[in-house]
């Protein structure tokens, strides 16, 4: 009778270790680890809410059955968007805990800190919190970019700036980065179709506090429209320092700055106005997705101190497409097995962009670049938001 016992252990344990290996790294008969970085402090902790969207989604998941009756355990660190520490608490994670694969993650650089390691450890890695070229120039297997490219959102606007607002002089702030360089050579690209330059190209640096500087020089081009593409900081004080020295351009900024839930409260009304490419539904819509989500996701997990609007909806955005490839894989649920129905996701719609992918082609970086469109909206009082245009797709 004893040695049935032990016997019958010692094959219960044999054949949990077989699942576990059959499964791979990150993946067990009843778990699925998922990591993700968020700035919480530091420059960038406005986008936050990115990565604490994604935690109260994986949630609702789990709640709701997991994924075929496997159980998401999320690991979330803050990096304080420092590139050096996106690299170490990856690296960590990975090697210590072991995860299954990565989720959005917030800023261009830090995930640039981080792109050739996951990519030939051959770890998935969907959604990156950043409209970087960087990921799909050239594409890469495991890597699924959601968001639409900040190039091509900042050509939205320098075209909607043109063509519907008729302005002439088109100046920008960026930060002096790859997320700020993105977002410069998407306005010179539209500018250059119409003929046109801009009239001042101001660097913004993450450390800069005094914006008068940066602002004397925009004053001085005489520019009728001013691109952002700086932190939500930085894009506040810019303005505010314009208001203060009757600097009043039509000031537009990339989607890292349309929630304006948030825009609204940290600049204490002074958003109103500014016009933004956006990726998402509006939350303040009527929307199904957007409607279930705010009640069934935001109202019962989120913390109290908590702010419903569109940074917080992106951590989920982000990851539908992969919560959609790995409900589709089944219970046979291996890295390969993820990203060959990731690239089986055609039209998928959520409460982002419509996301599409392709069989791996190392010569299109549309098999990994799912989503290209974006929306135009315009800050009103009270961070309420103005459609003016619908969804907007720019090769």
């Amino acid at each position: 009778m004893k040695k049935s016992l032990i016997l019958g252990v010692c094959l219960a344990f044999l054949l949990g270790f077989v699942l576990v290996v059959q499964a791979g790294e990150g993946i067990t008969d009843t778990e699925i680890h998922i990591g993700q970085w968020g700035p919480q402090t530091g420059p960038a902790a406005a986008w936050g809410s990115v990565a604490r969207g994604t935690g109260d989604y994986f949630k609702w998941i789990n709640e709701n059955g997991g994924i075929h009756g496997r159980k998401i355990v999320y690991h979330m660190f803050d990096d304080g968007y420092n590139p050096a520490k996106t690299k170490a608490g990856v690296k960590e994670l990975q090697e210590g805990t072991g995860i299954f694969a990565w989720a959005a993650g917030v800023g261009t650089s830090p995930g640039l800190a981080v792109k050739d390691y996951l990519m030939e450890k051959k770890i998935p890695w969907v959604g990156p919190s950043a409209g970087s070229l960087h990921w799909v120039t050239p594409p890469q297997k495991y890597l699924f970019g959601v968001y639409p490219l900040y190039f091509n959102e900042a050509r939205a606007l320098v075209k909607y700036a043109i063509e519907t607002m008729g302005k002439k002089r088109i100046a920008i702030a960026y930060l002096n980065d790859e997320y700020g360089k993105n977002g410069l050579r998407g306005a010179i690209a539209e500018l250059e179709k119409n003929n046109m330059e801009l009239v001042a190209q101001v660097p913004v640096e993450k450390s800069d506090t005094d914006m008068k500087p940066h602002l004397m020089k925009l004053r001085k081009s005489k520019a009728d429209m001013v691109l952002l593409w700086t932190t939500v900081g930085h894009a506040v004080r810019i303005v505010g320092t314009a208001k203060a020295m009757q600097f009043a351009p039509q000031f537009m900024s990339t989607s890292t700055c349309s929630d304006f839930t948030l825009m609204n409260h940290i600049s204490k009304g002074l958003w109103e106005g500014v016009i933004c490419a956006t990726f998402g539904e509006l939350t303040d819509s009527k929307h199904p997705g957007i409607v279930k989500y705010k009640k069934e996701v935001f109202d019962k997990y989120a913390a109290k101190s908590e702010r419903w609007g569109l940074f917080y909806a992106a951590g989920i955005i982000f990851t539908e497409p992969m919560i959609e490839a790995m409900k589709n894989a089944g219970r046979n649920l291996t890295r390969e097995s993820f990203v060959s129905e990731m690239e089986k996701i055609k039209g998928f719609k959520g409460i982002g962009p419509t996301i599409s992918y392709k069989p791996f082609d190392v010569n299109d970086m549309y098999c990994r670049q799912g989503g290209s469109e974006t929306i135009i909206v315009q800050c009103l009082a009270e961070g309420k938001t103005k459609k003016l245009t619908n969804w907007i797709v720019l090769d």
